[in-house]
């Protein structure tokens, strides 16, 4: 082939090659404690500006344009849901900014449900049910924005993804939406299940304590658990247990240590507030990620190692 033309080819190439860039940890300019979900990444030059990851929530994704205003197949995913901001500077446009993240989710594994534009979506009211991150970490402008949704089914757990990229300004914005499927599963311990585990390991993990990121304020979700450790401690008076607050390796150490003690502590005085437990019964500690079950450099390892355990001295 001649020089030319290998040389066209060349940049045609170069051209058409994706521009999200490989999963980082941080970049310069990303909000404290974020980074980019695994395996997908983020369009070339962007910088994050939102970042809210709970280990249970809920999160409705629109797998079907709307119909005379109103949803024609909306899907409700409770379970592990990541949002993601973006903001790129000027430059790309929304679509080319789109069609990246939706041909790096295509070569993750996920199938199309939807992709449109503003008005083959369903103009502004489609945009409203998006869940978008607030102002300024996220804009929308309900005139100029592209929507992708996908699904993805991987040893028998269901993912599905939602992009929403829209411009203000500028500025070109966007958010991806992860949700996996039932990751509370199993999470609820009884009272049945804390003895045993007391007894037979002299302590048990709880996954059912819930609290926002980088807080220790107990979230009203983690009431069943709290009931349940209540009840474990009011039918054995005798039973003194130490309550180990474990945190993932996100931060520093020090940070982490303190997080943990304090989230410790929280439990402690909803049960000697609420449950009238005596406070002499819980020993608090925090261990930060000292403990492990998991592996921190992953996001299921990083869930596993977020816990509050029960330990029988």
């Amino acid at each position: 082939m001649p020089r030319l033309a290998l040389a066209v080819a060349a940049a045609i190439v170069i051209h058409l090659m994706p521009s999200l860039t490989a999963p980082a940890a941080a970049a310069a300019g990303d909000v404290a404690k974020s980074h980019d979900y695994p395996g997908i990444g983020r369009f070339k030059g962007s910088i994050i500006t939102g970042y809210d990851v709970k280990d249970f929530d809920a999160a409705t994704l629109q797998a079907a344009p709307f119909k005379d205003g109103k949803a024609t197949d909306p899907r409700r995913v409770e379970g592990r849901i990541s949002r993601i901001a973006y903001r790129t500077g000027p430059g790309p446009s929304i679509l080319e900014v789109s069609r990246n993240f939706e041909s790096q989710l295509a070569n993750a594994g996920f199938e199309t449900l939807l992709a449109c534009d503003v008005e083959a979506c369903g103009g502004i009211p489609f945009s409203e049910t998006i869940g978008a991150l607030p102002i300024p970490q996220m804009w929308v402008d309900g005139f100029d924005y592209r929507y992708y949704a996908g699904r993805k089914v991987e040893n028998g757990r269901e993912t599905y993804v939602s992009v929403l990229v829209s411009k203000n300004n500028d500025d070109i914005f966007a958010q991806l939406t992860v949700a996996e499927r039932d990751a509370m599963q199993n999470k609820m311990v009884d009272a049945a299940a804390m003895a045993k585990g007391l007894g037979e390991s002299g302590h048990i993990a709880l996954y059912g304590i819930y609290f926002d990121t980088d807080k220790a304020t107990l979230k009203p979700e983690s009431r069943p658990t709290l009931d349940q450790i209540a009840k474990l401690l009011s039918g054995q008076p005798g039973l003194n247990v130490y309550i180990v607050g474990h945190t993932d390796s996100q931060g520093t150490p020090a940070h982490n240590l303190d997080l943990s003690r304090r989230r410790a502590e929280a439990v402690a005085e909803d049960l000697v507030r609420n449950y009238k437990i005596a406070k002499p019964r819980l020993n608090t500690a925090g261990v930060g990620f000292l403990a492990p079950v998991g592996s921190n450099g992953t996001d299921s390892g990083r869930a596993l190692n977020r816990r509050v355990e029960l330990v029988q001295p």
